[in-house]
């Protein structure tokens, strides 16, 4: 029986993951969590075998908490369920300790595949992200500028990229005006960039955003 905690800032997100996965008479749901907070909090109080893990949670973003879910129980499997594509954050969240990245667009019985093969130590990517990857090694000797960014850096760049302003990127991630800003300028300087019309263009280019 694996036991899997559901982790996700929207209810009817959960209750939809919650409905699918008791058909499977494999898999435990053991608890729920909205936020990075509550899915570290439940960690240190209950025992699971899988962290069904969404990105774009409020407060610190599903990546960010990898290694710390690691750290409280370091067997746990971490597999992310996200609204974006594998281009966007799978690299990211693997080499952060993911065993696996799915988006929401995947079907049922993908997710119940998954679960399994990440429950029992194996990693789980869809043939797309398979391609990704390899083409991700075959550049790997000389790093783009948007992978010297960190997770919330690269998280705010794509906002700040597809359009947002930064207000509204504040309002999306949970955090201050200020603290985007001071994000904003970091990113900006990291990417010999400067403005947002650049990042937009980078990102278009780079296969980062349609």
């Amino acid at each position: 029986m694996v036991k899997v905690l559901i982790a996700d800032d929207h209810p009817i997100v959960r209750t939809g993951l919650r409905q699918i996965l008791a058909e499977e008479p494999g898999i435990e749901i053991v608890g729920e969590a909205g936020n990075s907070g509550e899915v570290l909090e439940f960690l240190w109080k209950n025992e699971c075998d899988l962290v069904l893990l969404d990105i774009g949670m409020p407060g610190r973003s599903g990546i960010e908490i990898i290694g710390e879910i690691k750290g409280i129980r370091v067997s746990v499997a971490v597999l992310i369920l996200s609204i974006y594509p594998e281009e966007q954050y799978a690299i990211r969240a693997l080499r952060a300790g993911a065993s696996g990245y799915l988006t929401k667009a995947s079907a049922p019985v993908e997710l119940i595949q998954a679960i399994f093969k990440v429950s029992k130590g194996g990693r789980y990517v869809s043939q797309n992200l398979a391609e990704i990857l390899a083409s991700e090694i075959d550049r790997h000797s000389s790093k783009k500028p948007h992978q010297l960014l960190s997770d919330r850096e690269y998280q705010v760049m794509l906002l700040l990229a597809s359009g947002k302003t930064v207000t509204e990127t504040a309002r999306e991630l949970n955090l201050s005006v200020k603290t985007i800003s001071t994000y904003r300028s970091s990113i900006l300087e990291k990417m010999n960039m400067k403005n947002n019309a650049q990042l937009t263009f980078y990102a278009v280019e780079n296969d980062l955003i349609k």
